[in-house]
């Protein structure tokens, strides 16, 4: 049987002390690390989620001239701008659409994330966006009604006073709706950064 030198013995011990090390800290490294697939559909997801907001935000504006001209019997001029809103809206939808696919690489990469408090923040962040894909549905939808009471009213058709002005106030409910459910998946986001990076 071979004798070892001290020497050798301490080098060995030390070799395998950060052999070791070094193993523990990859193991660790690669629990906390998050997928680039996950990294890569969160990145595209906030961009077109915050394009949302201010195309919608951007609506607000012309909703309240709509109601300005409906209520001076400029019905013409109310739904060429309504026209041009639900035009817009169809915009809107085919980035619903975009959205909606960069959430489901996100929920598919959901499961390599191992820490369970990032896990959950992703998860409601993706709730949130969801959420928000769903507001902007009823936003279109609503969009819809006002150009439909416009056509009416430009036609003729009698309509209960405050009809237009109670449809415009549903759409700017909308979009607050939308703004809050894009601030609640950022702040979840920002929980999740928290987790993956302490």
């Amino acid at each position: 049987m071979p004798k070892f030198s001290r020497r050798t013995k301490v080098i060995a011990a030390f070799v395998i002390v950060v052999a070791v090390g070094y193993a523990i800290a990859m193991y660790w490294t690669s629990q906390s690390k998050v997928p680039l697939a996950f990294t890569n559909a969160r990145s595209q997801g906030a961009i077109i989620a915050q394009n949302i907001v201010n195309l919608s935000n951007q609506s607000t504006d012309d909703l309240q001239t709509i109601n300005q001209l409906d209520q001076q019997g400029k019905y013409s001029d109310a739904l060429t701008l309504t026209t041009t809103l639900v035009t817009q809206s169809e915009d809107l939808r085919n980035q619903a659409v975009e959205l909606s696919g960069q959430i489901g690489e996100m929920t598919k990469a959901l499961s390599a994330i191992n820490d369970f408090g990032a896990r959950q923040a992703a998860l409601e962040s993706i709730s949130s966006r969801l959420a928000l894909i769903n507001q902007l549905i009823n936003y279109s939808g609503d969009l819809d009604h006002l150009l439909i009471a416009l056509q009416d009213r430009f036609s003729g058709k009698p309509q209960p006073t405050g009809t237009v002005q109670g449809i415009v106030n549903q759409i700017n409910t909308d979009v607050n709706a939308i703004n809050n459910f894009n601030a609640q998946a950022g702040q979840a986001m920002d929980r999740f950064d928290k987790i993956v990076k302490s």
